[in-house]
This record gives structure tokens, sequence and C-alpha cells, in this order.
């Protein structure tokens, strides 16, 4: 489920954690501390869909309090259930790997019905929400659009969710951007995703290769990097611009599957997401610089770097 890009995020990350320790890490704990950043990953990720679920799901109960009112009014007794019957969301809730999922991270013991009252109370009241039970039938883009419009529109900008989401789930400002496109694409095909699948076994690979090479061909990399920096010293680029630019040599030289100009656009753009304003035309810079040197010296032989000396 994650891309590479998002396994590049993990372990710029990780590398990030592992430097602010400086020198103090125990043997291992890289590899520990990428896994738990993971982990976190998908409690957040499978949190978010459930909260989805459970907002549209609320109509339900909504109905059933009103009815059960000792003079229910004719009103009362029409509430729309439509959202409720949303076939996107029956096929998300009825997955197993999502009920497991939730269940590992014990999704209903976090949930603050509170405030899952007060999101489907807005969402009732939204010019979106009207349209959607006005109309006759189902319609499968329709169906997508109101659960996105949940997320997007509803609760990413209330601040009462995200306040709910920062005080569970420590990852919120690291993964905050990751999450808005993994959510988007999950709800766009749930029935071919599984939870449980966060990440795959050659993606997890790939994760815990590219972050030990950074560490174990550290001063390789600064070797081609130093040189390049003219007159700024290596202690004087913001710390996360050195991760990436050092993570952008080991893809040169090590990842034989990934092409240079791939590894240099998703650097800039991760320099750009995460680092200064100023981030992104400096790596692309130092990474074309390193590129065209390796090319021209004939050594972008991209060898595991496992069996690199």
């Amino acid at each position: 489920m994650l891309s590479r890009r998002n396994i590049r995020v993990k372990v710029m990350q990780t590398l990030y954690a592992i430097e602010r320790m400086a020198g103090g890490e125990k043997p291992g704990e890289p590899n520990s501390i990428l896994v738990k950043k993971i982990e976190q990953s998908k409690h957040l990720f499978s949190y978010l869909i459930y909260f989805i679920t459970e907002t549209a799901r609320y109509a339900e109960t909504d109905a059933a309090n009103k009815a059960s009112k000792n003079l229910p009014t004719a009103a009362d007794l029409a509430t729309n259930t439509k959202i409720a019957g949303n076939e996107i969301l029956w096929k998300i809730v009825e997955d197993l790997s999502f009920i497991g999922a939730t269940k590992e991270m014990k999704a209903e013991y976090i949930i603050d019905k509170e405030l899952l009252k007060k999101m489907y109370r807005t969402l009732i009241d939204t010019v979106e929400y009207k349209e959607y039970i006005d109309a006759q039938s189902r319609d499968k883009k329709a169906e997508r659009k109101i659960l996105e419009f949940i997320f997007s529109d509803l609760l990413l900008p209330n601040e009462d969710f995200i306040t709910h989401i920062e005080d569970h789930f420590i990852n919120w400002d690291d993964d905050a951007e990751m999450m808005h496109s993994l959510v988007l694409a999950y709800l766009g095909k749930p029935a071919q995703q599984n939870l449980q699948d966060f990440l795959s076994i050659e993606k997890r690979g790939f994760a815990k290769d590219l972050m030990n090479a950074v560490i174990d061909k550290c001063e390789q990399t600064l070797v081609l990097i130093k040189p390049k920096l003219k007159n700024w010293e290596a202690d004087r680029i913001a710390s996360l611009d050195l991760i990436l630019i050092k993570m952008g040599v080991c893809e040169f030289l090590y990842f034989e599957t990934i092409p240079t100009k791939v590894t240099i656009n998703e650097y800039i753009d991760l320099a750009k997401a995460y680092s200064t304003p100023q981030s992104g035309q400096f790596i692309n810079g130092l990474l074309d610089s390193i590129n065209k040197e390796l090319a021209a010296e004939n050594k972008l032989d991209k060898i595991g770097y496992k069996g690199k000396n």
C-alpha cells in the first residue's frame, strides 16, 4: 500500500531520529525505529478510515435515537439513512483486512463518540450531503465522492478532529500529507487494497536496504558530496537536506531498478515538502552534479550495497 515515495519519507524520518541520538543508538535500533514508524503509520491510516466509516454509519444511530423518543415526530421517523448503506462504505467495513487492522489498534476504544456525533451533525447540514441523499439512485462516483468529502472537507479542516488525532497519534504531524493521499487512494479502490499488507515484503526490503545503505556507506557518500558543497560546510547545511542527499546518492550507487532521473525528482519533491523553501533547488543542483560525475566516470554500476566495498 505504501509507495516508494512514502517509504522514502519513513526512512528519512528514521535517519533524522537516529541523527538526533548523536551516535547513542544501540545495535539494531535503526531497524526497530523504522519498523515502529511504519506500524504507527499503519495504525493512523486504519483509524482515519475507521472514523470516516463511523461518521457515515452514524446515520443509523441517529435514526434509531430519534425513533426511540417518547413522542417522535414525522421528521424523526423519516430520518434519511442512505449514507449508511453507501456501497463503498460496506466494501470497507466487511473487508477482513479492515476488520483485522481496526481490532489490532483498538480503534473502537480510541474513538470519541461525542466528536463523532458532532461531525455527523455538521455533515448533514452541508449542501454536499443534501445533494447526496436527494439523488434517487446510487452512483459509484457519488458514493466515493461523499466519503472523500467527509475526509477532506469535513474532518481535516476541523480543529477538534485534528486535536483528537494528535492526542492519540504522535506521528500525525510527520504523516499528515502522506495520509491525505493514501486515504483518497484507498477510498477510490478499497476492494483492491489490503490493510494488513500495509507494506509488502519487497517494499519492506527496499526500506531497510535504503536506510542501512545510508548508514553503512555514510563515509563513501560524503566523499562524493563534500566537494560539491563549495563554500558550504557539511554541518552548516540543513540536517534534513544532507540526509536526503545521502539517500539520493545511495540510490544512484546501489539500487539498480531505480533510474537516476526518478531519484533526483523524488528527492526534490521531498525536500520541498519537508525541508526549507530553498531545499528543492539546492538538492536538485547537488544530486544532478553528482549524477553527472558518476556517469562520466562510469560509476553508476548499481551494485547492491551489500556487495559493495
